[in-house]
C-alpha cells in the first residue's frame, strides 16, 4: 500500500485545534491522506453526514486526546460517539485505531460493551515525546506494509567544524525613536538614538538583523514590596516567581532586532536536518512579517542549530538574564517605555489595563514585526506579540542562579523552560521586563502565542 492511499481520519477536540492542524499538515507533507473538518469539511455541507462518511473512507483512525479535552464535560459523547460507533460496525481489520496523546493524559475508559472496543486495551502513542511522529509513521509502516518510495536525491549535510569559529562581520548604524510615557500612558519623552547592527543574508533575499548589546550590570527581578502590591493588585501568585531580586554582570552580546519572522523560518526549516524534523509553515497566524508561532522549545533550538551551521556562527537561544538586560535597555520601570503601556505601544490584550492608562485594542492575533516603538537598543517587539523561549532550564525562583548573565540549566526542571515578554493573548502585567512565563517545553497547546528570537555570541552555561 502507498502513502498516498491511506486515508487518516483525526478525531479531535475543538480546543486541540491547533496541534491537530500541525499533525494534519505534517501528515501531509509526508505524502499521506489526512482528514480534518477543519481542512476538509466545505461550507454548507451537513457534517452529520459528510463526518461518518469520511470514517467509513479512513483506513486510519487516530483518537487525539490531551488533558484538556478528556476533562471537557461530554466530549466523548459528543465529539467521538459517532466516530467509535462507525469504528465499531467497520469488518475486523478493515480500520487501524491509535489512541494518540498530546501531553500526558489518561486514556478515557471506553467499554466494549458501549462502543465495540476499549481504548485502554490499546496501546498509546505519545505524540508530545521528541520521536511522536517518528513512531506514528513506525505503526502505519508496521500496520500497512508501505511500499518503498521513489528514492530520493540525498541530501548533503555539510561536516561540522570541529571547533567553532565566531566571525562578526562589521557592524552598521541604524537611527531610531524612543519614547517614555507616564503611568496615564502620556508620552512625556521622544528621544533619537543609534545602535550598531548586522544583517545575516539567509538567501533568496531574507535577511536577519542582530543588534549589538553592549554589556552591562543591571539588577534583575523585583523588589519584594513591589512583588507583594501586584499580587494584591492583580491576584496572581506568579509574580514571586521574579524573586529575589540581584545584581547582574551580562558581557556584550548581539540580540534579534525583531523575533523571528516567518520568512526567517521558512529560509531556516527548509535546510537539512540535525536533531528533528521542522514544519516550514507552522504558524497559525500567516504572513511574511509576522512573528513565527506554535514553536516548541525543541523547534527553537533546532532552528538555531541549523541556523549556526549555516551562517558558520554561533547561534543560540537567549539566557533569561540577557533577555530581561536586553528588555530594560537601561530602565528600571516595568515597561521600557515606563510606568506602563498603551495599546498604541505594544501588541497586547490593550482592553486590560496597567496602571491609569486608558483601554486600548485588542487585537486577537499577532502583528507584524517592528510596528511599534523599540527600546534604546533599538529592540522591538520586547513586550506582547509573541512569548519567548530562552534556554535556561525552569527554576521557581532566582535563588542560586548565576550572576553573570549564563543561562542556569543545573538543578531545575529539564521538561520546563522560562518565556518573555507576554503575547498578543496577554494582559499588561504578563509583558513587563521581569515577567517570567513558565511552558512545558514540548507544549502543544500555546503555540499561537509562543515564538523566540536568538542571540549571537560564545555563551556560558552554569
Amino acid at each position: 500500500m502507498k502513502k498516498s492511499e491511506i486515508q487518516i481520519f483525526l478525531a479531535h477536540a475543538s480546543e486541540d485545534k491547533p496541534a491537530v492542524l500541525a499533525l494534519y499538515n505534517r501528515l501531509k507533507q509526508a505524502g499521506y491522506k489526512p482528514w480534518l473538518d477543519k481542512k476538509d469539511l466545505i461550507p454548507g455541507q451537513n457534517w452529520r453526514s459528510v463526518i461518518p462518511k469520511a470514517i467509513a473512507d479512513s483506513q486510519l483512525f487516530i483518537a487525539c486526546l490531551s488533558q484538556r479535552s478528556i476533562a471537557k464535560q461530554g466530549f466523548v459523547q459528543r465529539e467521538f460517539k459517532m466516530a467509535l460507533n462507525q469504528y465499531a460496525d467497520r469488518p475486523p481489520n478493515s480500520i487501524y485505531l491509535i489512541p494518540l496523546r498530546l501531553d500526558e493524559c489518561d486514556i478515557p475508559d471506553l467499554r466494549q460493551e458501549e462502543y465495540g472496543l476499549n481504548l485502554r486495551d490499546l496501546h498509546w502513542l505519545d505524540y508530545w515525546e521528541e520521536d511522536g511522529f517518528e513512531q506514528l509513521e513506525r505503526a502505519i509502516g508496521y500496520q500497512f506494509k508501505l511500499e518503498p518510495e521513489e528514492p530520493k536525491q540525498p541530501v548533503i549535510v555539510p561536516e561540522e567544524p570541529k571547533q567553532t569559529v565566531i566571525v562578526t562581520p562589521p557592524l552598521s548604524v541604524f537611527n531610531f525613536e524612543i519614547v517614555r510615557v507616564n503611568a496615564k500612558g502620556e508620552q512625556i519623552k521622544k528621544e533619537s538614538k543609534q545602535s550598531q547592527y548586522f544583517s545575516e543574508d539567509l538567501g533568496n533575499g531574507i535577511t536577519l538583523e542582530m543588534v549589538a548589546i553592549l554589556g552591562g550590570t543591571f539588577l534583575m527581578g523585583t523588589e519584594d514590596e513591589e512583588i507583594e502590591r501586584l499580587v494584591k493588585k492583580f491576584g496572581w501568585e506568579g509574580f514571586r516567581r521574579e524573586r529575589p531580586q540581584r545584581e547582574i554582570n551580562v558581557p556584550p552580546f548581539l540580540m534579534g532586532k525583531y523575533p523571528i519572522t516567518q520568512t526567517q523560518w521558512r529560509a531556516i526549516a527548509a535546510t537539512a536536518k540535525i536533531d528533528i524534523d521542522l514544519e516550514t509553515n507552522p504558524s497559525d497566524f500567516k504572513g511574511d512579517e509576522l512573528p513565527v508561532e506554535r514553536v516548541n522549545w525543541y523547534q527553537a533550538t533546532e532552528f538555531c542549530k541549523r541556523l549556526s551551521r549555516e551562517t558558520e556562527r554561533e547561534y543560540r537561544l537567549p539566557s533569561e538574564a540577557e533577555w530581561e538586560y536586553a528588555c530594560r535597555a537601561g530602565t528600571t520601570t516595568p515597561f521600557y517605555f515606563g510606568e506602563t503601556i498603551t495599546g498604541d505601544l505594544a501588541n497586547y490584550r490593550a482592553s486590560y489595563t496597567y496602571a491609569e492608562e486608558a483601554k486600548g485594542e485588542y487585537r486577537q492575533q499577532t502583528t507584524p514585526v517592528g510596528q511599534f516603538p523599540p527600546n534604546a537598543f533599538g529592540l522591538y517587539d520586547m513586550h506582547g506579540n509573541v512569548w519567548e523561549w530562552c534556554a535556561d532550564t525552569w527554576h521557581d525562583n532566582y535563588d542560586g542562579a548565576p550572576t553573570n548573565g549564563s543561562a542556569w540549566i543545573e538543578n531545575g526542571n529539564d521538561n520546563c523552560s522560562p518565556l518573555r515578554g507576554g503575547s498578543w493573548f496577554n494582559h499588561p502585567y504578563r509583558c513587563r521586563s521581569a515577567c517570567r512565563g513558565l511552558l512545558d517545553r514540548r507544549d502543544f497547546i500555546l503555540f499561537d502565542y509562543s515564538g523566540f528570537r536568538v542571540v549571537c555570541g560564545a555563551g556560558r552555561t552554569l
